[in-house]
């Protein structure tokens, strides 16, 4: 039998004397939608074990606890398949994204997706819950994905990815050298006109993009770099260096050659946050793929 997701928090000082709804969305950050949710889809409010009314006036050291509603999975079909799970708790999943599959199911494949290999490992544990991808990555980047596993979950990685407290840590492969071998790349990006897909630097038009680089190794034709972002642009850093010249390698959307990789060579190896239950700083890293391995070994290589 499938459990509800729930959550408890005994009151202290700061929320005795409020209504639980004003504790729930001032102060757990629970949105106006959520609570309706709760309140007409099945979901239920515990105070003190006993069901109680979100008018309710909390004491210190009531405990409260919210049994969230089921969550439908919508639009995702549940597809079985393996998944490379770094981390897994209540709250959250980690995991290592293959290249050339995308996190969201799309109009010519909606069967593939690393969502649908989600909902149907929820589906088979019996959890409760759609996907909530909280940071996505391009079909052919690989490397860590977050996963929320319920929608309050979610909502509160959303609101620190606003404030740029999700990190994130690529290993990208350049064309050419770039100067300097590190600094930070200021420009702002828009959806490119007439393309659904392809994004430019625009300086009338974009949102502001701001990516840090390090230069780890320079080779014959290519440079490897480690990269950070400050802002979440769709194709940031494949955007940013091929503006600057150094399109990544395998990118053909963005200029790159696909001598030496057959897709942009980049990786999310590295994911860090703070825990919103347990506040502890969660860093998980992985290694780099097996083609971008081999990618390296061959710009090591000197031309014959």
């Amino acid at each position: 039998m499938t459990a509800n997701i729930q959550k408890s928090w005994v009151i202290d000082d700061a929320g005795a004397q409020m209504t639980m709804k004003n504790f729930l969305h001032k102060k757990l950050h629970f949105s106006r939608r959520l609570l309706t949710a709760i309140r007409k889809q099945g979901g239920k409010c515990l105070l003190n074990e006993k069901e109680a009314h979100m008018k309710e006036i909390l004491h210190l050291h009531d405990q409260l606890t919210v049994i969230f509603p089921d969550e439908t999975s919508g639009h995702i079909e549940a597809t079985e398949m393996e998944l490379t799970i770094v981390y897994e708790d209540d709250d959250y999943l980690v995991i290592d994204k293959p290249a050339g599959q995308a996190c969201m199911p799309g109009m010519n494949d909606r069967y593939t997706s690393l969502a649908n290999g989600i909902q149907s490992y929820y589906n088979a544990s019996g959890h409760p819950a759609t996907v909530h991808i909280v940071t996505r990555l391009d079909k052919n980047t690989s490397g860590l994905v977050l996963v929320a596993k319920n929608r309050y979950a979610h909502a509160l990685l959303s609101e620190a990815q606003k404030k740029h407290q999700i990190h994130r840590v690529y290993e990208a492969m350049i064309t050419g050298k770039i100067e300097p071998s590190a600094g930070t790349i200021q420009a702002p990006i828009a959806r490119k006109e007439a393309s659904i897909i392809e994004r430019e630097v625009n300086k009338e038009k974009g949102k502001e993009a701001i990516t840090h680089y390090r230069t780890v190794s320079s080779h014959t034709r290519a440079s490897s770099l480690r990269v950070q972002l400050e802002t979440g642009r769709t194709h940031q850093i494949r955007v940013h260096f091929s503006h600057l010249g150094h399109p990544l390698l395998g990118d053909d959307l963005y200029g790159g050659k696909t001598d030496d990789i057959q897709r942009q060579a980049l990786h999310c190896a590295a994911l860090e946050w703070v825990h919103p239950f347990t506040k502890k700083r969660m860093r998980f890293d992985c290694p780099l793929p097996l083609d971008m391995v081999n990618c390296m070994k061959k710009l090591t290589v000197p031309p014959t």
